[in-house]
């Protein structure tokens, strides 16, 4: 039997979508255009930014507001439905993100996909890795509060303790691209890693700030697990997630 200190602090990652593994967002924003300005609108650049990482709910409410005269429903599938046939025609994954899976798969860390993007598209880009790396799969169509609302994290969380009652937020890294979606990892309480893409992200002590997952490696996520391990309590929820939104 090994020794607890053998016991490698990192149980689970707990990956973004959209601008993390794949770099979708382009396809997002495309869409966005083209549904606002067939309604009579124009979109910036500006408002586009305000939606990266949001849920697709809150984009559709945006959206409404720029003269897109649709039920949200229907603009959440319109622009699904355009992301989708852009990664069909091709995937764009973002540098070091099927290496940094690889590498996990390998090392028997687990991997569950949180992503605001709806089950179609998340199933599409899963579809399209070599091997079956994501556990689980939490998609915007999943959970009641989108991000900046931990829900997502949260609720990835207790999936993985399905079958393994002791792992904890402690035991997890959360890699992120977004403000929102830092927002929802950070407000869990799992370990963040910021990997800024389309919008800047200041730095924060709360989070890690990587420039890109390209070179990086497993033993640097166990590396930040660790320094939790070193500093964290019980691994309970904290209290802040229960019934109120993260800041930001």
């Amino acid at each position: 039997m090994r020794s607890p200190a053998t016991i490698s602090p990192l149980k689970a990652v707990l990956w973004d979508m959209d601008g993390t593994i794949v770099d979708t967002e382009p396809y997002w924003i495309a869409a966005e255009h083209a549904l606002v300005e067939a309604h009579g609108g124009t979109w910036s650049h500006e408002q586009a930014m305000q939606l990266v990482g949001q849920s697709l709910t809150y984009s559709a409410g945006i959206l409404q507001n720029a003269g897109v005269d649709l039920e949200a429903r229907e603009i959440i599938d319109t622009l699904t439905a355009e992301v989708i046939r852009g990664v069909q025609r091709s995937v764009p994954w973002r540098p070091g993100a099927r290496e940094l899976l690889d590498e996990l798969h390998q090392a028997g860390v687990r991997c569950a996909l949180v992503t605001m993007s709806e089950g179609p598209l998340a199933r599409e880009i899963v579809a399209s890795l070599p091997k079956p790396y994501f556990e689980f799969v939490v998609t915007g169509d999943t959970v009641a509060q989108g991000k900046p609302h931990p829900e997502a994290y949260l609720t990835a969380v207790e999936l993985l303790q399905g079958s393994d009652p002791a792992l904890t937020i402690d035991h997890c890294v959360a890699l992120e691209d977004s403000a929102p979606g830092i927002a929802a990892a950070v407000a869990s309480g799992v370990s963040t890693v910021a990997i800024p893409h389309i919008v800047p992200i200041p730095d924060d002590p709360r989070h890690a700030t990587w420039d890109s997952l390209a070179g990086r490696t497993v033993s640097e996520l166990v590396a930040i697990a660790a320094d939790r391990h070193g500093t964290a309590g019980t691994g309970s929820r904290p209290d802040a997630t229960l019934g109120s939104p993260a800041d930001g």
